[in-house]
């Protein structure tokens, strides 16, 4: 491979932006790593998250990759500026789009979903202050609970549980904040859902952090091959085995090997 571009975290989620950055980049040569055995990033602290995404990232710096995107949005905001201290190579991160979403809002009222650990840390708060436009009122809103519909598969085995799952934690949002018109979905997880989402919420905007990272990797993308060379860790709770038999189910093509890190 040329100078590969490393895409990880420690689910099947980010696969969705391996795959945005193959239509988007033919030719860029990715390196898939999901750190099976750190899963899930949304239920460690701040010690624990930093250990596991550098250990990833130096993984992947010696793997050869020129660049790293962390393909997960808890991390990209609760560890990423500990993170940049100790990486030996670029890391791009996945961030909630804030900015976009109070301008494409006409009511400027806002739902952030993501996972607990995001959106309870002081770093979200923080980041939420920077990047709020004056008038709008922005909700960091726990969705964790949606992530298994897409980990364990329900989002292509059973529609009708996925639906029901999503068309309730809606209804609920929305008699607590009854104007919300726009909301990113900040995990990676949740765009496998967006289907879902439309059909419960059809008058809101959805938006998908990821459609950042494919223009902000531009500087690093280089002519290869159109390689990936998929590879995963495991544990006992979540084997390779588990996780080609989601790759396969996905249509993705490819079969992760086995790495420790």
């Amino acid at each position: 491979m040329n100078k590969p571009i490393g895409v990880f975290d420690a689910g099947i989620g980010s696969y969705a932006i391996v795959d945005k950055i193959r239509k988007s980049y033919p030719s860029q040569d990715i390196v898939y790593l999901a750190d099976r055995k750190s899963f899930p990033y949304g239920a460690k602290d701040h010690e624990e998250l930093l250990t596991s995404i550098a250990k990833a990232t130096e993984y992947l710096s010696e793997y050869g990759c020129s660049a790293v995107v962390l393909a997960s949005n808890a991390p990209s905001i609760v560890v990423m500026d500990d993170l940049l201290k100790l990486a030996s190579l670029p890391v791009i991160g996945i961030l909630p789009p804030v900015k976009d979403a109070c301008l494409n809002s006409k009511t400027k009222k806002i739902a952030i979903l993501g996972v607990r650990s995001m959106v309870e840390s002081p770093e979200f708060k923080r980041y939420l202050i920077e990047n709020t436009i004056e008038e709008c009122d922005v909700y960091g809103v726990n969705a964790s609970e949606l992530v298994n519909l897409v980990e364990d598969f329900s989002f292509r085995n059973d529609k009708e549980k996925t639906q029901q799952s999503v068309s309730l934690f809606l209804e609920k949002l929305l008699e607590i904040y009854p104007n919300i018109d726009v909301i990113t979905l900040s995990s990676t997880h949740l765009p496998w859902l967006k289907e879902f989402f439309l059909n419960a919420q059809p008058h809101i905007i959805f938006l998908d952090p990821s459609d950042k990272v494919i223009e902000e990797i531009r500087s690093h993308v280089t002519f290869g091959n159109g390689v990936v060379d998929c590879i995963a860790t495991e544990s006992k709770q979540f084997s390779i085995k588990d996780f080609n038999e989601a790759l396969s189910g996905l249509k993705t093509g490819l079969i992760a090997k086995l790495v420790h890190i």
